[in-house]
């Protein structure tokens, strides 16, 4: 009787190891740096949002996160090096609206997105601006509607390079108005809004950090932003989706980490994020970018980038966009 109650308690034992060192493992993490790797330039929306968030991480986490800026092909290096990654939540990806456009976009590429990157959390969300050179004569959108449709395919539209968010976004706008629109695709924002200052492009869907000085200087009119609600640094700037409904373009960053990581690693990351994106102080930050924050679980932002990736396929089948 003695060997078998010996025998129980051993077997009870046995059965909550791996609990145990499950636990174990969990409470360990991180027990060495952290890597974020950003797969768009230095100093971009993606590399500042990695450092912000990296920050809150490293002084809650008790270890140094550090941001790697690996870009190139539209993003995909930095991703396949967070795919190619062991999943063991020491190397994470800054995961962005490129991500999901380039699924459909990029015939060749050596993974895939929504099955080799596990979904930590979303952060925010950005809205571009629709803005006009001022020799354009359109005010409203239904005003800049009208004159495409009666100038068609005369009207240049500057994007930051085939298939990123602006092109998609110009794309989207072209689908769902019928207007025929010239893409100028440019090597990076700058110089596109570089020509769009001068007047050799006369629209742009740009990210509202760049473009907000030159439309308060009145160099540049905007027209909408491609959100869903209006944002606070442009109050006076209606939603697209008022004049075109159901349009809706944004740019949005998240965190993600190699397939494989353990549940418990990505809890734990998740928990983090979201109470970065409650803090007053970061919240500011992201609002000055033009950001609103996007908190929730894992399977939330599991959902989102589903349904975002779904979204720009039928755009970029619809454009016919290819790779720079």
């Amino acid at each position: 009787m003695l060997q078998r109650r010996g025998f129980l308690r051993l077997a009870a034992g046995a059965a909550t190891l791996p609990m145990l060192l499950g636990a174990a493992r969990a409470q360990a993490y991180p027990a060495r740096p952290v890597r974020i790797i950003v797969g768009q330039a230095a100093g971009s929306s993606s590399d500042i949002h990695a450092r912000l968030i990296g920050q809150w991480l490293s002084e809650h986490l008790g270890q140094q996160v550090l941001v790697e800026v690996r870009p190139g092909a539209g993003g995909n290096i930095g991703t396949e090096a967070v795919v190619r990654a062991a999943p063991d939540g020491y190397t994470l990806l800054l995961v962005n609206a490129q991500n999901a456009i380039n699924t459909s976009l990029y015939d060749d590429l050596t993974y895939n997105f929504i099955r080799d990157i596990a979904p930590i959390a979303s952060i925010d969300r950005s809205p571009l601006v629709m803005e006009v050179n001022p020799s354009v004569p359109a005010k409203t959108v239904p005003e800049f509607i009208a004159y495409a449709k009666a100038n068609p395919g005369t009207i240049n539209m500057a994007s930051a390079g085939n298939g990123g968010p602006q092109h998609v976004a110009g794309e989207l706008f072209m689908m769902m108005t019928g207007v025929n629109m010239v893409h100028v695709p440019y090597r990076g924002s700058t110089p596109g809004l570089a020509d769009l200052l001068g007047g050799q492009v006369q629209v742009m869907f740009d990210v509202v950090a760049s473009s907000l000085p030159h439309i308060r200087a009145g160099k540049l009119r905007a027209l909408a932003v491609t959100t869903t609600s209006r944002i606070d640094v442009l109050p006076d700037s209606p939603t697209l989706n008022e004049f075109v409904p159901g349009y809706e373009a944004s740019a949005w960053v998240g965190l993600g980490a190699p397939k494989g990581t353990s549940a418990e690693i990505i809890a734990t990351l998740n928990r983090e994020v979201n109470a970065a994106l409650a803090d007053p102080t970061v919240k500011a930050r992201l609002a000055d970018m033009g950001g609103t924050v996007l908190s929730g679980s894992p399977a939330d932002f599991a959902q989102f980038i589903a349904e975002e990736t779904e979204k720009w396929r039928k755009v970029v089948k619809f454009s016919g966009a290819k790779p720079n």
